[in-house]
């Protein structure tokens, strides 16, 4: 498997979170994605660090669909792939009613259409074509005005495209046209609630599982076994907010997800009790094995077997939200879970990630300057 991992441009200490890309680089780190919810954007972030990494792809984890037009997104896409020497993925979502209506005022209706439209002309602003399109989404000239098809002036270059998708057909439609998938909510005993719907899709566009990279991403944080209840108790508020306090009322992808994988009648009573304002009896009815089933958090053998199931299910690649109070923890973690998924396929090999680094930790004052 690949390694990856996913930081916010806007959560907390920017100099901060530029020492733990770079160190993350440093300790093999595969992937770097940026997320992109109601804070920061994606792209803006993404070329400061095409600047401070040489080896690390970077990736939009994920650019919204909807709140800029494809041609512009491909525009960005092109850009970012020739400042960083051809290292750039480009992620995309759709996002939710309550990002896309609530904070851009851009109706959320047909979700599937805006992202298959929005795939199309990016890929034919890729391929140096000009651009002429009609869908019930976007028409590009815009008819009746005095625009022509043009090309960007951008020389031709393919940039992989990777989707971010829960529901069924977005599923569907991932395994059909995109070149990876951006999962999350991900339990690998219940991974056939998405792949059946992955691989109708591959099936339909003439295409198999190799041809999609599977990009699945959980918190990792190795504990000694004493300190395991505790840290299974921290995160039962978080994974009841992901249950209870997405979307809207209407709309929970994460519920959705959940209850696709076997745990339906718990995740509607804790976002029942989540929006009737009971965040804690919400967190209450989260159980341990919730928790554990859909993140890397144990002890070093605990993390390295579910490595091994979440691996031998199909992931390609790993995504490690390594946890943390301090950079030099959440690099400790990293470090550590990375070594773990390099000696899946070397039985025997010691882990040390510390002799391997070479390298004193960094604090949070490291220069950044560009």
């Amino acid at each position: 498997m690949r390694t990856a991992t996913t930081i916010e441009a806007g959560a907390g200490n920017w100099a901060e979170t530029v020492a733990f890309v770079c160190e993350a680089e440093k300790l093999g780190l595969d992937i770097c994605w940026v997320a992109e919810a109601w804070g920061s954007d994606a792209p803006s972030p993404l070329g400061y660090l095409a600047a401070r990494t040489q080896t690390m792809l970077l990736g939009s984890g994920v650019i919204q669909v909807g709140t800029r037009s494809p041609v512009t997104i491909a525009q960005t896409a092109m850009t970012l792939a020739h400042v960083s020497g051809g290292r750039f993925l480009l992620g995309l979502g759709v996002s939710g009613p309550q990002i896309l209506e609530g904070l851009h005022g851009i109706p959320f209706a047909r979700p599937l259409a805006r992202m298959r439209e929005t795939v199309q002309v990016v890929r034919s602003v890729f391929a140096g074509e000009k651009v002429a399109f009609s869908g019930s989404q976007y028409r590009i000239p815009w008819p009746g005005g005095e625009g022509r098809p043009m090309r960007v002036s951008l020389p031709p270059g393919s940039v992989p495209i990777y989707l971010a998708t829960l529901s069924p057909k977005m599923l569907e439609l991932t395994g059909e046209i995109a070149d990876g998938w951006l999962g999350t909510s991900f339990v690998p005993e219940g991974a056939a609630a998405y792949f059946a719907h992955l691989d109708a899709g591959l099936a339909q566009a003439g295409r198999t599982r190799a041809d999609l990279d599977i990009c699945q991403g959980a918190e990792v944080g190795i504990v000694d076994e004493a300190d395991l209840p505790g840290v299974l108790a921290s995160r039962r508020k978080e994974l009841a907010f992901s249950l209870g306090g997405m979307g809207s009322a209407t709309s929970n992808f994460y519920h959705d997800a959940y209850s696709r994988q076997g745990w339906a009648q718990v995740a509607a009573r804790v976002r029942e009790r989540w929006q009737a304002g009971d965040r804690d009896g919400a967190a209450g009815l989260v159980t341990d094995e919730m928790v554990l089933a859909t993140t890397l958090i144990g002890t070093e053998d605990m993390v390295r077997a579910r490595l091994r199931t979440w691996r031998d299910t199909g992931v390609d690649t790993v995504r490690l939200y390594p946890a943390g109070d301090t950079l030099a923890a959440r690099l400790d973690n990293l470090g550590r879970a990375i070594d773990l998924v390099r000696g899946l396929d070397r039985p025997g090999v010691a882990d040390d990630h510390r002799s391997r680094r070479g390298m004193s930790t960094p604090t949070a004052d490291t220069d950044v300057a560009g």
